[in-house]
């Protein structure tokens, strides 16, 4: 068998579009996702049980059904409804792009909701009693202490969710969506050369969350500066005049 780089080099653009159509599905759907889900947490973790159940219904479903199933009952499911057809929202459920932009925010959202109730739930007591100390409101308390803290605390995990979400972008090729391996598949159906092009989208897809692990370390070590800061081994180091 001969590695044919040719193929590769000559299919490299469509590669590249295929690319952009991954990292903008990946991004929308995170973003958007994350709006939805800090909501969800907040929800997750109160102390009502009725506001409690929602949530974790909604977050049940998408986290306990695949997300392939999630895109085809939202690209093939929608369709069969006659009201669906006639709507406002036709013209964005008939396309497979928003389709997909659809499914991964609500599978994301479930995934990321879970994430950062855990987190919320691990913010040290004393810093929200320290808060009630201060007189701050529920409000006031969840936007400064609450959230703030269970970022910083979640980031690592979230950066895996997205690792994870870009991986299973794979899965809007199914519904004939030029993404990395949609463009891949379309590749080699002219080609038959599936090991080099199948090779290439790896590439892409390594690059990509070579990139994201990157950032997110960067963002944890900013957001957590706390955690890698080291006391002076000398009382001078920290202000000279009380060396003396």
């Amino acid at each position: 068998m001969n590695w044919n780089w040719s193929v590769i080099i000559e299919h490299l653009p469509r590669l590249v579009d295929g690319m952009w159509v991954t990292l903008e599905l990946v991004f929308v759907s995170g973003i958007v996702g994350l709006l939805l889900a800090v909501p969800l947490a907040l929800m997750r973790a109160s102390h009502n049980r009725w506001l409690r159940l929602l949530p974790y219904a909604y977050i049940f479903f998408f986290r306990g059904t695949p997300l392939l199933v999630q895109i085809f009952l939202i690209y093939y499911g929608s369709s069969q409804f006659t009201f669906v057809r006639e709507s406002l929202l036709w013209p964005i459920l008939r396309e497979p792009y928003w389709c997909a932009i659809i499914a991964f925010t609500l599978n994301t959202s479930a995934y990321s909701a879970e994430l950062i109730r855990g987190a919320i739930q691990a913010v040290p007591k004393g810093e929200l009693e320290a808060a009630d100390a201060f007189g701050m409101s529920r409000a006031l308390k969840i936007r400064r202490i609450v959230l703030p803290r269970a970022f910083g605390i979640v980031l690592p995990a979230y950066g895996n969710e997205l690792i994870l979400m870009l991986k299973s972008s794979s899965l809007a090729s199914t519904i004939t969506l030029l993404d990395i391996t949609g463009a891949a598949r379309s590749i080699i159906a002219r080609t038959y050369t599936p090991l080099e092009i199948f090779f290439a989208a790896g590439m892409f897809y390594l690059l990509i969350a070579a990139v994201l692990i990157g950032a997110f370390r960067l963002l944890e070590r900013r957001l957590n500066r706390h955690q890698h800061y080291k006391l002076p081994e000398r009382i001078g180091e920290i202000d000279p005049r009380l060396a003396d």
